[in-house]
């Protein structure tokens, strides 16, 4: 009988602790791929939203908050500025283009982000890919709108659908635009980033929309309907691409001590890194977290089979009475731990890819990440087999323990 049989029938007649040791490896395992997963899929999501843009403009604030509302759609402006810097800003002899971005509302606790047509035709995200539509087109007037995917999917709308939109970005708000609906003009094609769970008006149809309300309030009538109808007020942010990148660095310093209005201007690539920097701690943290509780499970791995010792013994001196040497006594207790981290192995796997399905959905939809149900990385392969090494280290002590056992201490009587 091969080494791995005789292991697999002596895990069998000890089938209760052989089922906890592997679920509790199982479920240390599956906990570290998640936390690997995860960790590697935030920052690919974040990463992917947006290329091509070399500063975001926004009003006078922090640069990670200004990264975080603009581009994410997370957390909200202290404040926009006014249109008039927007349009100077645009102006600039050094700029290819600029995309202007108006927050504030909301449908259904989608954001609702107010354009122009720039954003269609210069929009990249995932290392230069531009924005497609699934149906439709982009808006051609101040009553139409353009969904994100996910708003579309979820909401089941279609192409001239009507929809209400909300004064505010809660999930329920009780100050509806009603007398300004808007028509679905177009769905975007699925991107993976926040525009995906974007609604895209117009910047006029922002304009019209706000015509009557005052410092949050609905006032009838008390708008000028020719006045400004053809943009807002003010933006919350302006993406700018330089013609050319070298010139950032000078632009962004003029930006930032503009004497009119004060301003941030950010480089979205140094803003994400600092963004790395203060979520490192955590990130690490969760990793230590998970090798701690990979390392208990192995632990256990090696208690159970220490105090299975002391009921073995007999079992391993009739081994050794029909001719196994020490060193298969040895190598027996080694090849039950490989085969107690393989099925747990494999039964994490199968958790991992579990948690992942259940976890994708909530993610993407109420934080936006996308989390891939791809095959296992290289770096999640190395996790799992470094897991396996160290499953065979912790059962050298077990096996050392049996190794010494002699054949007249296994075969002797006990009182």
């Amino acid at each position: 009988m091969s080494l791995l049989r005789l292991a697999w029938s002596s895990l069998r007649n000890r089938r209760m602790s052989a089922l906890l040791c592997v679920l509790t490896i199982a479920a240390s395992v599956a906990l570290l791929l998640a936390v690997e997963r995860i960790r590697v899929d935030v920052r690919s999501s974040f990463t992917r939203t947006v290329s091509d843009t070399d500063l975001i403009v926004g009003a006078r604030g922090s640069a990670l908050q200004l990264l975080l509302y603009s581009v994410f759609r997370i957390g909200d402006s202290p404040q926009n500025f006014s249109w008039e810097t927007y349009q100077e800003l645009a102006a600039h002899p050094a700029l290819a283009w600029s995309i202007p971005l108006a927050l504030g509302d909301s449908h259904r606790g989608y954001r609702v982000l107010a354009t122009n047509h720039s954003y269609f035709d210069h929009y990249r995200y995932a290392g230069g890919k531009a924005l497609g539509f699934t149906s439709g087109q982009a808006f051609a007037d101040a009553t139409e709108a353009v969904l994100g995917a996910e708003v579309a999917d979820r909401l089941n709308y279609s192409v001239d659908d009507e929809i209400i939109l909300a004064h505010g970005v809660g999930a329920v708000s009780f100050a509806n635009h009603r007398d300004d609906p808007f028509v679905v003009s177009g769905i975007l094609a699925a991107t993976g980033t926040p525009v995906d769970r974007t609604v895209h008006i117009d910047l006029s149809g922002l304009a019209q929309m706000h015509r009557d309300w005052r410092s949050g309030a609905h006032i009838p009538g008390s708008g000028d309907h020719h006045d400004h109808a053809d943009h807002p007020d003010s933006v919350t942010a302006v993406m700018l691409r330089l013609k050319q990148r070298v010139q950032s660095a000078a632009l962004q310093r003029q930006i930032n001590e503009y004497a009119q209005e004060p301003l941030t201007a950010i480089q979205p690539g140094v803003a994400l890194q600092q963004l790395w920097s203060l979520l490192r701690v955590g990130e690490q943290s969760l990793r230590i977290v998970s090798a701690l509780m990979v390392l208990a499970g192995l632990l256990g791995l090696t208690a159970v089979m220490i105090s299975t010792l002391s009921e073995r013994r007999r079992e391993m001196a009739v081994l050794r009475a029909v001719g196994a040497a020490p060193r298969h006594v040895f190598m027996l207790l080694i090849a039950e731990a490989a085969v107690l981290a393989l099925l747990g192995m494999a039964l994490a796997v199968m958790l991992f890819y579990a948690l992942l399905a259940l976890a994708a959905p909530v993610a993407q939809s109420s934080y936006g990440l996308v989390l891939s149900l791809s095959w296992l990385s290289v770096g999640e392969a190395k996790l799992l087999g470094i897991v396996v090494l160290a499953a065979l280290i912790a059962a050298i002590i077990p096996a050392t323990a049996a190794y010494r056992h002699s054949l007249s201490d296994g075969l002797s009587m006990r009182l």
